[in-house]
């Protein structure tokens, strides 16, 4: 009992035998070991080195089942009490396991292989050949060029959700009004957005804008132009994710102590030195989380280029998302498009890491 009386959160030590561990461990142990060889004798097979094989992947994930079984019971055979706490939190990390892991290794598998599905022959193993290919493929590099400045744009995202936030944050007639307007563009799903602005209202032939210019004496180009067309692209999903960042940072501002910006206030502070000095500061935690999520969200960008512009004209608006999906749909190519997509994850998260790091170096540096 401990000096509180409380036996309910009291674990007792469990007196386990050398035999009883060794039991645990060798259940383990040797289920693991069962399960790496069937992967590995299924991978062979797969391969064509071998003969002697299962004609589906299922086999491999009963050996993992069991193997996961084997792990979580072994923990309360070794450990006792306080292994029955650890099975709170195992089962659902060995379930993440084998939804993350297992379908990221088979891709890795499938990325070294030629499989097209207009072909009978199902994934035939092909070597480097798909890195060399998307080496040479300059639409894939343009498509990653494009990206960079998708993310640059992030930057004028961030300062117009900060001033809407700063507007809708101050004492301002109508502002719960204005709260919910500046949020509809968020309640709308891209593919909305871009039907509703890309197909109709900057339609080249029959869309409303489209006419007025015309009416005007001018050439609506809003999707002929390479660079015009990137801009239309950017301006459309900015439009539909800057309430999102805005709403972040006016939760953050909301949150600030008010005491401080009165006493910035009673120093004779201006309205810019309050900004600079004390909010912007305070701000630089919320600013970065929305930041950083804006960015994971545009480099998944797709929908909107999909359906307005295909990745047009000539590859001018192309994101790497949407350059994979017409891979893998217009030339069913599931090889060289998995490759392209484990490449495009591997640069997201060294790119992502570098920016973490260096925007924590900054928010360290001495004032």
């Amino acid at each position: 009992m401990n000096k509180d009386g409380d036996l309910l959160h009291t674990v007792t030590a469990d007196n386990i035998s050398d035999s009883r561990k060794r039991l645990g461990k060798f259940m383990v142990w040797g289920t693991a070991l069962f399960c790496v060889m069937l992967a590995l004798l299924q991978t062979m097979y797969q391969a064509g080195s071998i003969e002697i094989g299962f004609e589906t992947w299922r086999p491999t994930l009963y050996s993992y089942m069991l193997w996961a079984t084997a792990l979580c019971a072994a923990q309360v055979i070794v450990n006792g009490e306080k292994g029955k706490r650890t099975l709170f939190v195992l089962p659902a990390a060995l379930f993440v396991v084998s939804l993350v892991i297992f379908p990221l290794l088979f891709a890795l598998y499938i990325s070294f292989t030629d499989w097209n599905l207009a072909s009978p022959n199902g994934p035939q193993p092909n070597g480097w050949n798909n890195l060399v290919q998307m080496w040479n493929d300059s639409f894939y590099w343009n498509a990653l060029t494009n990206m960079v400045y998708y993310v640059l744009a992030v930057s004028v995202e961030y300062v117009i959700a900060f001033g809407l936030a700063l507007l809708l944050n101050a004492q301002i007639r109508a502002r719960k009004f204005f709260r919910v307007v500046f949020l509809l563009p968020l309640m709308l799903s891209p593919v909305a957005v871009s039907w509703m602005i890309g197909k109709s209202m900057l339609e080249v032939r029959f869309g409303p804008i489209s006419r007025i210019i015309r009416d005007l004496g001018g050439e609506p180009t809003f999707f002929g132009d390479p660079e015009i067309a990137r801009f239309m692209i950017m301006a459309m999903d900015a439009w539909t994710f800057i309430p999102f960042m805005m709403i972040m940072l006016l939760a953050g501002l909301q949150a600030l102590p008010s005491e401080i910006l009165e006493a910035s206030k009673v120093d004779g502070a201006s309205g810019w030195q309050s900004f600079k000095e004390i909010i912007f500061p305070l701000m630089m935690p919320v600013s970065v989380t929305a930041i950083v999520i804006r960015i994971i969200f545009k480099l998944k960008l797709a929908d909107i280029i999909i359906n307005v512009t295909s990745g047009g004209p000539g590859g001018a608006t192309d994101s790497v998302t949407s350059f994979i999906f017409r891979e893998y749909r217009d030339r069913s190519n599931v090889g060289y498009g998995t490759l392209l997509a484990i490449v495009y994850l591997v640069l997201i998260v060294i790119f992502v890491t570098l920016f973490l790091k260096l925007v924590s170096r900054w928010m360290e540096r001495p004032a």
